[in-house]
């Protein structure tokens, strides 16, 4: 199982989460951005149905794997 964590950052004039090198939208108020953030860390818990996928590697070999969509990352939120 992964690992997410969000984190609240100040951005772009307010504040904002970030996840993996990713900033949310950003946010009025630290208090609105941690709101978010432990809106979207709990809907990455949540699980789904298992699919199939198809996808390309980098050295351009195409796999079929399935997803489990019950293998959810484990999360939590800091700031």
């Amino acid at each position: 199982m992964s690992h997410l964590t969000y984190k609240i950052v100040q951005h772009d004039g307010g504040w904002a989460y970030q996840v993996d090198g990713s900033y949310s939208e950003t946010f009025p108020s630290h208090d609105a951005a941690k709101a978010a953030a432990k809106r979207a860390a709990g809907e990455q818990r949540v699980g789904g149905a298992t699919h199939g996928i198809v996808y390309e590697t980098a050295q351009g070999e195409w796999r079929e794997e399935l997803s489990d969509g019950q293998d959810r990352p484990w999360t939590d939120v800091e700031g």
